[in-house]
C-alpha cells in the first residue's frame, strides 16, 4: 500500500515537471510552426533557433507581481488557476505511456480521466465570474457551454470504444489493439464498420474540449480582449497556460490509447513508450498545423456542429456497434 503511494506522488511531482517542461516547449514549437506557416520569424534571438525563449518567459512570469482587480472575488479568483492545473496533474497518474510506465492502472481509467477533464469547465467559470469584467464573464459562459456540447459525443464515443474491447482500463485497451495496425481501433471492422468516423470525432472534439483553434471562442481575442484570463497575470496566467497544454498531451493520449493503438508499433514490431510519444506529439502538430490554418468559428456554427450534426452521428454509431456486436 506504501509503494502504491509512492508511486502515485512520484509520478504526480513527474507530471508537474513534465507539464512545465512539455508548456515551454511545445509554445516555442507553435510560434516557431506559426512563423513557417504564415511565413514570418519565429523566437530566433535568445539561443540557438530561439531555445532559449521558453525559460525567458518562465522567469518573467514568475517574477511577475500577481494582481487582483478591484472588486473581484478573491477566493475564485486565486483558486481557479489552480483548480485547473489539477486535473490535467491527476489524470496522467493513469495514463499508461507503455506497457510499464504508467503510476496506477486503473479499472475505471478512462472514467477518471473524462470525469476530470470535465472539471476544466468549472476552473473556467470561477476565473470568468471571480474576475469581474464583463469580457471575462461572457467568455467563460461561452466556454462552458462549448465544453457541455462536445463532451456529450466525446462520451458517447468512448461509450463505442469501451463496447469494442470491453474495458474501462486504458492499460488493457492498449493490450488489446496489439499486433499491428489492422488491430488498431481505428480500423473499421465488421462489428464496427465506421470507426474511421468515430476517430474523427472524437479529435474534433478534443480540439474543442482543449479550447484550440478554431474553437477556441474562451479567448476570442478579436472580440473578448482575451477571454476567460483578461485580469490574470504572473503565475495566474501562466497556470492558465501550462493546464492548456497539459490538456491537450491528455487529449491527444486518450486519441493515442483508444483509437491508435497505445504504445504499440504500426508494423506489430517493437513496442514502447517512445511509439507513444512519435503518435501524441504527431497528434500535438496537427492542433498547431489547424490553429494557424483555420479561422475562428462563430459560437453558433460551434454548437450546431456539436447539437445537429455530431451527436446524431455518435448515437447513430453507438447504436449500430452496439447491434453488430450482438449479431456477431
Amino acid at each position: 500500500m506504501s509503494l502504491t503511494i509512492l508511486n502515485v506522488l512520484a509520478a504526480v511531482v513527474a507530471a508537474i515537471a513534465f507539464a512545465a517542461l512539455n508548456a515551454a516547449y511545445l509554445v516555442w514549437a507553435e510560434r516557431r510552426g506559426a512563423g513557417r506557416i504564415q511565413r514570418r520569424p519565429g523566437p530566433n534571438v535568445n539561443g540557438p533557433f530561439g531555445l532559449l525563449q521558453p525559460p525567458c518567459d518562465g522567469i518573467k512570469l514568475m517574477t511577475k507581481q500577481l494582481m487582483i482587480p478591484g472588486g473581484a472575488d478573491k477566493a475564485l479568483f486565486m483558486v481557479a488557476p489552480v483548480l485547473t492545473m489539477i486535473p490535467a496533474i491527476a489524470s496522467f497518474v493513469t495514463i499508461p505511456f507503455s506497457n510499464t510506465i504508467v503510476a496506477h492502472s486503473m479499472n475505471v481509467g478512462l472514467l477518471m480521466v473524462i470525469g476530470f477533464a470535465s472539471l476544466s469547465g468549472l476552473s473556467i467559470l470561477f476565473a470568468g465570474w471571480g474576475s469581474r469584467n464583463k469580457y471575462s464573464v461572457m467568455a467563460s459562459v461561452r466556454a462552458v457551454s462549448q465544453s457541455i456540447s462536445y463532451e456529450i459525443p466525446l462520451f458517447i464515443t468512448a461509450i463505442t470504444v469501451v463496447l469494442i474491447t470491453g474495458t474501462l482500463n486504458l492499460h488493457e485497451m492498449s493490450i488489446a489493439q496489439a499486433g499491428g495496425f489492422w488491430n488498431w481501433n481505428i480500423t473499421p471492422s465488421l462489428a464496427s464498420p465506421l470507426m474511421p468516423v468515430s476517430f474523427l470525432i472524437f479529435f474534433i472534439c478534443v480540439l474543442a474540449e482543449t479550447n484550440r483553434a478554431p474553437f477556441d471562442l474562451g479567448e476570442a481575442e478579436s472580440e473578448l480582449v482575451a477571454g476567460f484570463h483578461t485580469e490574470y497575470g504572473s503565475m495566474g496566467f501562466g497556470l492558465f497556460f501550462m493546464a492548456e497544454y497539459a490538456h491537450i498531451v491528455i487529449g491527444t493520449s486518450l486519441i493515442t490509447i483508444l483509437f491508435l493503438g497505445g504504445w504499440g508499433c504500426p508494423f506489430g514490431l517493437y513496442p514502447g513508450v517512445w511509439w507513444f510519444l512519435l503518435k501524441i506529439y504527431f497528434l500535438i502538430f496537427s492542433f498547431i498545423l489547424i490553429r494557424w490554418t483555420f479561422p475562428r468559428t462563430t459560437i453558433y456554427g460551434l454548437l450546431n456542429l456539436s447539437w445537429k450534426v455530431l451527436i446524431p452521428i455518435t448515437l447513430f454509431n453507438l447504436l449500430l456497434t452496439a447491434g453488430l456486436l450482438k449479431v456477431f
